[in-house]
């Protein structure tokens, strides 16, 4: 009897069912139907597990004292493990970031703004004490100074001393400017002659003389121009022995020299002087 009555039950239940299931199709044929389209399944919800009481708070059983509070993990736990620096090789000066680098040892202060300032009264002291009359006259250390410690050691600078002689410094010697004539011949004006002291030109080695050596081109003769005289040189071991060159010749018109009076030859007794 039993068994009966379980199987009218379930057979109710799966009509139930079959019922529920063709609603449903309906359902969602008709919605289908107007463009309806179904939503996703959804996965079924399960509820939240209880999360277990922490551990310090477990109810104690009888007759157990209850369980310690856990410590909390050390600082250092969470502390990144610092980068190893390598030593530094044997044989190579260490570089920042080595193990044995030491930065440099400070620099001591050099006082720029108090040596300037030192620096600016001296000048200022040294102006003054040269400005200052030194004689009876009134004249100053400044003009008492010989024109010499101003002058710029250069080629072509033109220098006398105490004497008539007048030279012109080239490579490092004083050439004798041997006549008016080779004065006024290379444009050497009297603005440019720096009056010296002597020992100031005896600090110079000697160079060959400037002399006005003139020559045309339909002549062979050279003639050396001296007090507004052309003197004829002999021949040209003359010529050389009178330490000449031929880069101080100069070429001029052949009736330019045959207007220049004739003076003693060179040597003296070499007679009568051709002309140009």
């Amino acid at each position: 009897m039993s068994n009966q009555k379980q199987g009218d039950d379930r057979t109710t239940t799966e009509q139930i069912l079959d019922l529920l299931l063709e609603a449903l199709i309906e359902r969602q044929q008709a919605r289908q139907a107007q463009g309806v389209q179904p939503p996703p399944p959804t996965a079924p919800i399960s509820p939240p597990r209880p999360e277990p009481p922490p551990a310090d708070r477990r109810p104690a059983q009888e007759g157990q004292p209850p369980s310690p509070r856990p410590e909390p993990p050390p600082a250092d736990r969470y502390r990144l493990p610092a980068r190893e620096v390598p030593p530094t090789r044997p044989g190579r000066e260490p570089t920042p970031g080595d193990r044995d680098w030491q930065p440099p040892p400070r620099l001591p202060s050099i006082n720029l703004g108090k040596t300037l300032g030192r620096l600016l009264i001296l000048v200022a002291v040294l102006v003054v004490l040269i400005n200052i009359p030194v004689n009876r006259y009134g004249v100053s250390l400044a003009r008492i100074l010989p024109d010499s410690a101003s002058l710029i050691i250069r080629d072509g600078l033109v220098l006398k001393g105490s004497g008539p002689e007048i030279y012109v410094l080239e490579d490092n010697k004083l050439r004798w400017i041997s006549s008016l004539e080779a004065f006024e011949f290379f444009g050497y004006t009297w603005d440019q002659v720096h009056i010296v002291d002597d020992k100031f030109l005896e600090g110079f080695e000697k160079g060959r003389p400037i002399y006005v050596l003139l020559k045309c081109q339909a002549s062979p003769h050279i003639y050396r121009l001296e007090n507004q005289q052309k003197r004829w040189i002999k021949d040209i071991d003359t010529f050389l022995a009178e330490g000449h060159v031929w880069e101080d010749v100069k070429f001029v018109n052949c009736d330019y020299l045959r207007s220049l009076p004739d003076g003693p030859p060179i040597p003296e007794d070499a007679g009568p002087p051709p002309q140009p």
